[in-house]
């Protein structure tokens, strides 16, 4: 006898009028009964050749909108489901279309409240929508419609659609396209009928911003096996930019070879090139992450079995997506994952599985989304042994084609170059990549002593602007600037001076900090995380049990310094430096202060005990808002101590004033970086505030000077505030900082109007003709 046939009854998660997970989950009936928020997914799938969008009819058997046509297709989000998933399901399900994860582009979030069937279905959604971009119309017949769901489907123009929705034709189910919904319409119409000629002006204008620069290094204290290492150093180095790529976005590689490849078409397809080249993405680093491409510029990829096959047709042909607004966790988690469920999944978990999930180097993916990649089309389906569709992969796993090529490449380099101490670091780094331990590879670092300077590896933590936990992978090959090393001996010397004396409690005051060694380096290439603006020092690991146990280690970028005082910071002064002060802005002070910030990144909080007893580190109590707290901190904290270092007799007097102006034209520099940048937020935290101190004097002719009689308390009041959010982990008051005092206020704006109205660069574009003269 059969088994009887039941009906699966399908949860919905709840959620609070601002669109929030409540941990409640209903039946759908409950839910459209009740008038619960709750969540679902729109999928658009948009033909470029003939400008047309495809429709879906409703089964006569719906319980909403009956017989009318409507989106391409769309669905609830399950309790527990991911909204990814279910847009790839749904249109499987509904249209018998698989297609992978980067045909699909988040374009906005639309909530619906109505009310219809006489006050019995509630709707309250909050849908997440989805455009596919193909190139052209995917065949009727290709098609494989759901029974209970779909009746039919068709073409239509998007301008005739929007015209039935305008119009409230009863043969559609209605969107308002006087409101959220006409922003579908309204990209469509942006994205393919801009003009180029415009938009080509728009980007010679962005690219102006950089200079270009050769930066060179002499090689001649470097032997024969020394520079045949070099070159393997530069070809290892150019992995980093083969991952960082991927860490970025997961379709950012295709995306890559495809403006590559098309550079040479036309004028319009070159800047795009040139423009990514300085980016490394479809996001502007100088403007607040917007994007200057969309995915109408994004690679074609074929699928021939997207769909059932039709004698004639090779498949659909899509463009791989990539959202308009930058996502705050970049690769390193799932697209549709929020801060709730990453909470929820890592309460759950064993200390050393969070300490996994928030671990630099690992990425965070869902089973049900690798499931779906391998064609296991069951979401429900985990791991063995998992209880979560979340979990962590080490970068090891992750990354492990290019890891084993960079690990090769060291090892060789390794066993040809002379200094014992790189030999040992390189050595030790290619072991890491390999283990995902890179505990001794960072001491080794540390310790280096050598002409050729090498920082490989991931380190900076500035792409996860979700938490701050994951770290982006990078390189820097130099050559030591032996003598200025030498005269830097003072700062790291000083350290625990520093640190026994900065303006916060004394309780939170280290007892063991370590002198960090400082090395001043000719940059000859870099590569991975070096796009937009580039670094002029750093100051790594950023392990806080390296921190702790040796501390840091700081590398001066000294080529990259001048360059941007030449090409940059003296314009500046010229423009917005009031005229009496304008010769106290040199590049000793500028360069000094470099330095000094990058030492005290090394001193200050980092491993804190909560008010609870709890041990735990300002990265993990501070999350997204961590870094530009942190930069914010390394700035003001460095004048600080550049000016307690100056009454101890330790630096010239000559700095006393020259440190403040110089600075203060440094403001300018780096908030042209963008607020949605560490550096950039950080920067205008501390001129805003010393400007609301009366330390920065704002003049009716438009120019700026330093009040000599306020700076000094301002900067150590500042320096305070800082160091005791850090000490207590205090996120809450982070963000009352930020949100006060990061804002672009009417000085800031005319300042940078004036530079933008004389072309100033914001940045430079740095050549490298050394490793490119290697190479060849």
């Amino acid at each position: 006898m059969a088994e009887p046939y039941i009906e699966q009854v399908e949860y919905l998660d709840v959620l609070t009028k601002t669109g929030k997970k409540t941990g409640v989950s209903k039946p759908r009936g409950d839910v459209h009964r009740d008038g619960d928020y709750h969540k679902a997914v729109h999928v658009w799938i948009f033909a470029e050749s003939t400008q047309e969008l495809l429709l879906q009819k409703r089964e006569d058997c719906k319980d909403s909108w009956p017989g009318l046509w409507d989106i391409s297709s769309a669905g609830h989000i399950s309790a527990g489901d991911s909204s990814l998933i279910t847009a790839q399901r749904e249109l499987q399900e509904e249209l018998g279309v698989i297609l992978p994860k980067d045909a699909f582009e988040l374009i906005f979030v639309f909530l619906e409240e109505c009310v219809t069937n006489n006050g019995k279905f509630i709707n309250n959604e909050y849908s997440d929508v989805y455009l596919v971009t193909t190139l052209e119309p995917i065949p009727r017949e290709a098609f494989t419609l759901q029974d209970t769901e779909v009746s039919d489907v068709k073409y239509i123009s998007f301008g005739e659609y929007r015209s039935h929705l305008a119009e409230a034709d009863p043969k559609y189910v209605p969107y308002d396209v006087n409101k959220q919904y006409g922003l579908l319409f309204d990209i469509i119409t942006k994205r393919y009928r801009e003009n180029n000629e415009a938009r080509s002006l728009v980007l010679q204008k962005q690219l102006r911003r950089y200079a270009p620069v050769s930066l060179t290094a002499e090689l001649t204290g470097l032997g024969d096996a020394d520079k045949e290492a070099l070159i393997l150093l530069v070809r290892a180095a150019m992995i980093m930019d083969e991952i960082f790529y991927l860490q970025v976005w997961h379709s950012n590689p295709v995306l890559r070879e495809w403006l590559k490849e098309h550079a040479n078409v036309s004028q319009l397809d070159n800047l795009k090139w040139m423009y990514y080249v300085i980016n490394k993405s479809p996001w502007s680093c100088l403007d607040e992450n917007e994007a200057f491409l969309t995915t109408a510029d994004s690679a074609v990829k074929l699928l021939p079995e997207a769909t059932k096959p039709i004698t004639g047709w090779k498949g659909v042909q899509y463009r791989a997506a990539f959202p308009m607004l930058k996502p705050s966790g970049a690769n390193f988690y799932p697209p549709d994952m929020d801060k709730m469920e990453f909470k929820l999944w890592t309460t759950g978990l064993s200390l050393d599985k969070q300490k996994d999930a928030t671990s630099f180097f690992t990425v965070i993916k869902r089973h049900s989304q690798v499931n779906w990649d391998n064609h296991i089309f069951d979401s429900t389906h985990l791991s063995e042994g998992s209880t979560h569709d979340l979990y962590s992969i080490p970068y090891s796993q992750e990354y492990h084609p290019f890891l084993t090529r960079v690990s090769d490449l060291l090892h060789k380099a390794g066993d040809l170059v002379s200094s014992p101490s790189l030999k040992r670091l390189l050595h030790s780094k290619a072991d890491a990549f390999l283990s995902n331990d890179y505990y001794d590879s960072d001491i080794a670092w540390m310790e280096l002593d050598s002409k050729l300077d090498v920082t490989i590896g991931p380190y900076e933590t500035y792409e996860d602007s979700l938490f701050g936990y994951k770290a982006t992978f990078e390189a820097f090959i130099g050559v030591r600037d032996e003598k200025a090393t030498a005269q830097l001996k003072l700062f790291s010397d000083n350290l625990q001076v520093l640190e026994q004396n900065l303006p916060m409690d004394d309780t939170s005051k280290s007892k063991d900090i370590i002198a960090a060694p400082i090395r001043v380096v000719q940059l000859l290439f870099n590569a991975g995380d070096v796009k937009g603006p580039q670094t002029i020092a750093f100051n790594l690991p950023n392990d806080e049990r390296i921190v702790k146990d040796r501390g840091t280690a700081m590398v001066i970028l000294k080529n990259v310094s001048e360059a941007k005082f030449k090409q940059i910071l003296n314009p500046i002064a010229d423009a917005c430096i009031a005229k009496e002060q304008h010769e106290l802005v040199d590049f000793e002070s500028f360069f000094t202060h470099t330095i000094c910030h990058e030492c005290c990144h090394g001193i200050g909080p980092h491993t804190i005990t909560l008010p609870d007893g709890r041990k735990s580190t300002v990265r993990l109590e501070l999350q997204d808002l961590h870094s530009a707290l942190e930069e914010a901190k390394a700035d003001i904290v460095g004048l600080w101590a550049l000016n307690f270092l100056i009454k101890k007799h330790l630096l010239p007097t000559s700095l006393e004033k020259s440190m403040y102006v110089s600075f203060l034209a440094g403001c300018f520099r780096s908030v042209r970086f963008g607020l949605e940048e560490a550096h950039g937020k950080g920067q205008a935290l501390q001129f805003n505030w010393l400007l609301e101190k009366e330390a920065f004097v704002f003049h009716p002719n438009e120019t700026f000077s330093v009040n000599f009689d306020k700076v000094e308390e301002a900067v150590e009041s500042l320096s305070r505030t800082i160091l005791t959010i850090q000490a207590k982990g205090d996120k809450e008051g982070a963000s009352l900082l930020l949100q006060k005092y990061c804002t672009m206020t009417k000085p800031l704006k005319v300042a940078l109007q004036k530079l933008e109205s004389i072309h100033v660069p914001v940045d430079i574009a740095p050549i490298f003709p050394v490793a490119k003269s290697l190479l060849e």
